[in-house]
């Protein structure tokens, strides 16, 4: 499996993808939806008021793309683990994927921010109400895949995928907050260590793809020991991948241009992996020239490109690329033995490879 193959992997699972999501979360919500079916109304629902309000705005989001590549770990993982009924399966696959989703719209608010994939933010377009509405609604919404499926499969293995869940979100609001706290500035970004970063990584971008991985191998019936190794490893690879993104916003222009431009992150006063770096090995001035633009939270293409100029002359990009490398190197060393077939091994690691290698 080489990249193109990857690449068309990924394109193929995101079709299967959103079908998933559509049969769950509907684009026009009605009395006949599977969701109003679990939860079932005692009144007269206005679903006139909910598609305008949550599956209009959740499609139009979702229809910009996005790479899809945690449900395509979990399909991966699974028939790699010796998972049966795939189809089936796959249908968990869209609970990490819709609340990533959500995480994003949550961050834009957060961030301020101005695009995505391409186009105004939701909040820009539907409104600070909606969009933070919409945003928890997709953290809670697919977990009607569990209710549907409470019939099909064994009472422990739900209990494992919900616990999963519940622990996974759990850390999800812990690396954002400490995200947020350290681009407000509230923490000093001087004393800062890379293990800070990591830490705060694991916890907010590693984990639904530790999610994907850990409910993945569950489903295949792997032992509690190899759910825990399936999740270090998918951890491993949301970090390397998040480490990548901060790469690609202030040295990848198609990247960016989706974003708004070079150094969005500079904009938003992100303390990324580079910058931490930079702090420790830049000079007293550079030192405090990238400090002070950070604080700033600035818009000005020369200061951004500033910025950006001190973390390539301390070598920070390189840095971070080996890094990223290493911890998918580390990652796989967890997971290597629990893939029985050598076909599997190596598309699973190609996979792991091209997260750290793509370019948008």
């Amino acid at each position: 499996m080489g990249l193109s193959d990857i690449e068309a992997f990924l394109e193929e699972t995101a079709k299967k993808v959103d079908a998933r999501i559509e049969k769950y979360i509907p684009r026009f919500l009605s009395e006949g939806s599977l969701l109003f079916k679990v939860l079932r109304p005692d009144y007269c629902v206005d679903f006139n008021a909910l598609n305008r309000t949550i599956s209009e705005p959740m499609w139009e989001f979702l229809d910009r793309g996005g790479k899809r590549w945690r449900p395509a770990l979990f399909l991966l993982l699974y028939e790699a683990f010796g998972g049966e009924f795939v189809e089936d399966a796959l249908d968990f696959a869209i609970i990490p994927e819709v609340v990533h989703n959500g995480t994003l719209i949550a961050d834009d608010i957060e961030d301020s921010s101005e695009m995505r994939r391409g186009k105004p933010c939701t909040y820009r377009i539907y409104g600070l109400d909606i969009a933070v509405n919409l945003s928890q609604a997709m953290y809670f919404l697919p977990m009607i895949v569990l209710s549907d499926k409470r019939d099909r499969i064994p009472i422990n293995v739900a209990r494992k995928i919900y616990e999963v869940y519940i622990q996974e979100m759990m850390k999800l609001s812990i690396g954002q907050a400490i995200d947020i706290a350290w681009h407000r500035g509230l923490i000093p970004a001087e004393g800062l260590s890379e293990e800070h970063y990591l830490q705060m990584c694991a916890y907010k971008t590693g984990t639904l793809a530790r999610m994907s991985a850990k409910m993945a191998a569950i489903l295949a019936g792997l032992s509690d020991e190899a759910v825990e190794r399936a999740g270090r490893f998918a951890e491993s690879l949301g970090v390397a991948f998040q480490i990548q993104d901060d790469i690609l916003d202030i040295t990848g222009e198609e990247f960016a241009r989706r974003k708004g431009g070079l150094g969005m992150d500079i904009t938003e006063g992100k303390i990324t992996l580079m910058v931490i770096y930079t702090l420790r090995r830049a000079d007293e001035v550079d030192r405090r020239d990238l400090l002070r633009i950070l604080s700033m939270h600035t818009k000005d293409e020369s200061l951004k490109m500033k910025a950006i100029d001190i973390m390539h002359k301390c070598g920070a990009v390189e840095y971070t690329k080996n890094i990223a490398s290493r911890l998918v190197e580390d990652g796989w060393s967890r997971i290597e033995r629990l893939i029985p077939r050598e076909e599997d091994r190596k598309k699973v690691k190609m996979f792991a490879e091209y997260l750290i290698q793509r370019r948008i």
